[in-house]
């Protein structure tokens, strides 16, 4: 990987070189926070945790204290500890429970059968008492600040609002905050969320209580019941301490060896896509269109087993282990042919959404790596009123079918898309890295890393690069592509649709020991930034 490569005659961000700690995220109110803290003296973990508290505040729509999360920290020196902080279903949820209530098929995302108890909070009360250092008012002033007196809306922010302005009219309370006056703020637009303010505050003063528990809880639960939910305060009083630490699990691409949370969430099919593009020589010379094809026929794959397998961990039927296992991505690989696109096959051949990322690194060489989500773009749209506690939809992954590994059940996690990575280099930490964009995540991990360990390209360049994404039968392929590349792939049999909003977002820092500093970079797709001291 060369530094010194950059046309300064052209539009492409320059990599952030840092000495002494850096953070990167979507969003650059949310990196100034987190600069501010690991300027005080705070940890990797409590500048992720102010950035996303303020995410929450002015990235409404990708994530909010109602979400889920899930983290990977390294402190200097020690093994990857990973943190899953999904939420449960209600105690009452059951296939046949929403067949009875008439739900069938699949979960509407504005259902309330789609909000699962938020794991979020329970997850950044662990993870800022395990290895936080700064008390929780000085992390989320900036948060509260913005939420309570207001915020400039940003233009990728007002471009993916806009987008979600129809089905937020469905929603009473949150057409209220998030159309005022009728219509999505434009960019520029101030805007504030006071109630959120509070809800802040509250956590701040009271920890996982504050949500999960008390008058809170019991307005989250009335509102959900109003909507035909099961959950109960019992169910939110659980899930207070829901969040539990767990091993990475991992695999070696190139030399390096790339971490991801284990399931439920779908870190095994960024590894399983990695395993397949090892069997392919992707090296800076091989054409673009060989490229694009490669991945997207692994990506296919990949995903085909991530449907129908990935759960809750206590639900899975195929082991990890099997998944990741040599001789089952050697057969896969086996499977691609260069000159034709086809469809998926598991490897035993049976009989026949929206998300914020931060990352951060501080003075003593501690890495986090954190994702926080709602899911859907401003999740189930579900506002309670006089909270502010906007509700997620990751429930709407569950599947309705009785039997299968990711079916709801009582008290089960679903499958989650949200994956936070981290690589290591002969056992010590080299980086801390994540893709935004829902169903994308997978892929984009796989393409961001062989971007940098096949072509040789720093962080930045590599989040520039054109993307695509094999998915649901079609091949979505951004402009930057061009035609000479559409007319190729076509011609192999994809059927192709030309990206008309950005493939997912992403960050990344990494650690060069040899020169003493850290190099990051943020997603042009997104309004963020990475800054470093």
């Amino acid at each position: 990987m060369s530094l010194d490569r950059r046309d300064f005659f052209g539009p492409r961000r320059p990599p952030v070189l840092a000495r002494d700690a850096m953070i990167a995220t979507s969003h650059p109110f949310a990196t100034a926070a987190g600069l501010e803290i690991l300027n005080a003296g705070g940890s990797a973990v409590d500048a992720a945790l102010a950035a996303v508290a303020t995410q929450c505040v002015v990235d409404p729509h990708m994530t909010g204290i109602a979400g889920d999360a899930f983290i990977l920290y390294a402190p200097k020196g020690k093994p990857t500890v990973a943190l899953n902080g999904s939420g449960r279903a209600p105690a009452a949820a059951s296939v046949a429970a929403l067949a009875a209530a008439g739900v069938t098929g699949e979960i509407p995302r504005t259902s309330a059968h789609a909000v699962t108890v938020p794991g979020a909070v329970s997850a950044w009360m662990k993870l800022h008492g395990d290895y936080g250092r700064l008390e929780l008012g000085r992390l989320f002033a900036r948060a509260v600040d913005y939420a309570r007196n207001g915020y400039p809306v940003l233009p990728r922010v007002q471009f993916d609002w806009l987008d979600e302005a129809e089905i937020l009219k469905g929603d009473p309370y949150a057409s209220a905050l998030f159309l005022p006056g009728g219509h999505a703020p434009k960019a520029g637009d101030r805007h504030a969320q006071p109630l959120l303010a509070d809800r802040l505050e509250a956590i701040a003063a009271k920890g996982a209580s504050a949500l999960y528990e008390g008058e809170i809880a019991a307005k989250i639960v009335r509102h959900l019941n109003s909507l035909g939910g099961l959950h109960t305060e019992e169910d939110f009083a659980e899930g207070k301490d829901a969040a539990f630490y767990t091993t990475p699990i991992s695999a070696n691409y190139r030399g390096i060896t790339v971490e991801e949370c284990p399931p439920n969430g779908q870190g095994v099919i960024a590894l399983m896509i990695l395993g397949i593009l090892s069997h392919f020589d992707l090296g800076p010379d091989v054409p673009m269109a060989d490229r694009v094809h490669i991945h997207a026929e692994a990506t296919k794959l990949a995903y085909l087993h991530r449907d129908a397998y990935l759960s809750d961990p206590a639900t899975m039927t195929m082991p990890v282990e099997t998944l990741l296992a040599p001789q089952t991505t050697a057969q896969l690989a086996a499977r691609i042919r260069m000159d034709r696109a086809q469809p998926p096959v598991l490897w035993n051949e049976p009989e026949h959404k929206d998300t914020v990322y931060v990352c951060a690194v501080d003075r003593e060489g501690n890495m986090v790596s954190f994702i926080n989500s709602i899911f859907h773009a401003f999740g189930s749209t579900r506002l309670v009123p006089d909270t502010g506690v906007l509700l997620h939809s990751r429930g709407a992954s569950f599947r309705l079918i009785e039997g299968h590994p990711n079916a709801i059940g009582p008290r089960k996690r679903p499958l989650h898309t949200i994956i936070p990575g981290l690589l290591r280099k002969d056992g010590e930490a080299l980086a801390v890295f994540g893709v935004m964009g829902g169903q994308y995540q997978a892929a984009g991990q796989a393409a961001l890393i062989s971007g940098i360990f096949d072509r040789g390209l720093d962080p930045q360049a590599a989040m520039d690069a054109p993307r695509s994404f094999a998915f649901n039968g079609t091949l979505d392929v951004e402009p930057a592509h061009g035609e000479a590349v559409f007319a190729d792939l076509s011609a192999r049999g994809h059927q192709l649709t030309h990206a008309v909003e950005p493939l997912g977002g992403s960050q990344m820092i990494m650690v060069d020991a040899a020169r003493g500093c850290l190099i990051g970079g943020s997603d042009p797709r997104k309004d963020g930034s990475a800054l470093g001291v």
